[in-house]
């Protein structure tokens, strides 16, 4: 970082700060994850200069016959990954990836049926904070109250009732498996199209550890980051017959000219997901979850739906007396990092909660595996169980870093 200390040192020291947190922090925030060297140096190289408005061989300005070669290379690894028909790279998130299928199928005022929020649903799938609240008439469904599985019974008598256009699966923050079959045969009876969200589970998906929705959803939706482990940005998945009208909801309809550093940083991630290495990965992160599920349940945590089959956990905090705001920053004082959430029947506001949502994508990354998750519950359940307690904390700071020297990140970048 030579030139920036010399041309901006306030940011420089930020850089440095922030990677200075992330190599001594146990990163537990289900969607986040680490990059590898390659996908940074794509993210920072000088395609961040073109504007390439428009495809690849139909672009509204000139000199992109090179851009248009690393979007291609996106464009068929992802499909290669993920089997599907088409993909749309362009979106500049998930949140954007949402609205182009929204703006693809629906008029203001239309009728969609998607997940709650408080019940792992995101903000995209309706929320009246959101665009997709504020613009599309959004019925939600939820999980059943013994189980706390999504309640399809419920999904299937709201379909009837509303006969929406559109019906969502996915969300934030499901800790188990989501079948689309179900799904698939609520929207054919009543003629909705089908979107599915896999933002959260779409490594597991590419490595065969999760059900895809390809064969199921008209469209499919991911972030490029979190399991997927490549930089922050979108993409949008499809049938044939629906990439026109895609590609035009896209650009020019959400978006100008797309972000072709972060498209060639995708493209880097695809081939990185594309090797046995990169399989054998997401298995370790389904390995580890379940290993720190069992072990938080094992300190008579509870667990909503009772565990995990995927790469994040819900913990209930209610039996502890304790919000998940307060958890969120006793942990942080400890330098253990994980977010605040709802839960099913939430009783707490969305600042506060009752839970704590926990993911190992980025423990995982660097090279930790269950004995390794097996300690991280001893030492938040030790900071839990001793709140406000300095010296327990003093202790369990001193535990969190020797854990994270062991398994380095970055190193190479804190010389």
């Amino acid at each position: 970082m030579v030139r920036l200390e010399q041309v901006d040192p306030e940011i420089a020291k930020a850089l440095r700060a922030e990677t200075e947190r992330q190599a001594r922090n146990l990163e537990l925030i289900a969607s986040e994850n680490f990059v590898s060297e390659a996908v940074l140096e794509a993210m920072g190289s000088v395609m961040t200069n073109k504007y390439a408005e428009g495809y690849p061989g139909r672009r509204y300005y000139g000199g992109c016959e090179v851009v248009d070669i690393a979007e291609e290379l996106a464009i068929a690894r992802a499909k290669e990954l993920f089997g599907c028909e088409h993909a749309n790279v362009q979106p500049h998130s998930g949140s954007q990836a949402n609205m182009a299928v929204y703006f693809t199928l629906l008029k203001p005022g239309d009728t969609a049926l998607g997940p709650s929020l408080s019940h792992g649903g995101h903000l995209t799938m309706g929320s009246r904070v959101n665009f997709s609240g504020k613009f599309y008439t959004i019925v939600p469904y939820g999980v059943r109250k013994d189980t706390e599985l999504i309640d399809f019974d419920q999904v299937r008598d709201l379909a009837r009732r509303h006969r929406p256009k559109l019906i969502i699966a996915g969300g934030s923050a499901f800790p188990r498996t989501i079948e689309f079959k179900p799904f698939r045969e609520i929207a054919d009876e009543v003629g909705a199209a089908l979107m599915a969200d896999i933002a959260h589970p779409a490594g597991l998906v590419a490595a065969n550890l999760h059900p895809s929705p390809i064969p199921y959803a008209d469209f499919t939706t991911t972030t490029t980051h979190k399991t997927l482990r490549g930089p922050r940005g979108g993409m949008v998945m499809c049938r044939a017959a629906h990439a026109q009208a895609l590609d035009k909801a896209v650009m020019p309809g959400i978006q100008g000219g797309p972000l072709m550093h972060l498209i060639a940083a995708k493209a880097v991630a695809f081939k990185e997901a594309l090797t046995p290495q990169w399989r054998d990965y997401q298995h370790q992160i389904v390995k580890n979850a379940r290993a720190l599920a069992e072990a938080l349940i094992a300190r008579e945590y509870r667990l909503v739906t009772g565990g995990t089959d995927t790469h994040l956990m819900l913990v209930d905090l209610t039996n502890r007396g304790i919000t998940g705001k307060v958890a969120e920053e006793a942990l942080d004082r400890v330098w253990i990092t994980v977010n605040k959430n709802m839960i099913p029947f939430e009783t707490q506001g969305p600042l506060v909660t009752s839970g704590i949502r926990i993911g190992t994508p980025a423990v995982t990354t660097r090279g930790m595996k269950e004995p390794e998750m097996v300690r991280i519950a001893t030492l938040i359940d030790r900071v839990l169980t001793n709140l406000g307690n300095a010296s327990v904390e003093a202790a369990v700071r001193g535990e969190v870093q020797e854990l994270t020297s062991r398994f380095p990140l970055y190193a190479e970048r804190l010389k």
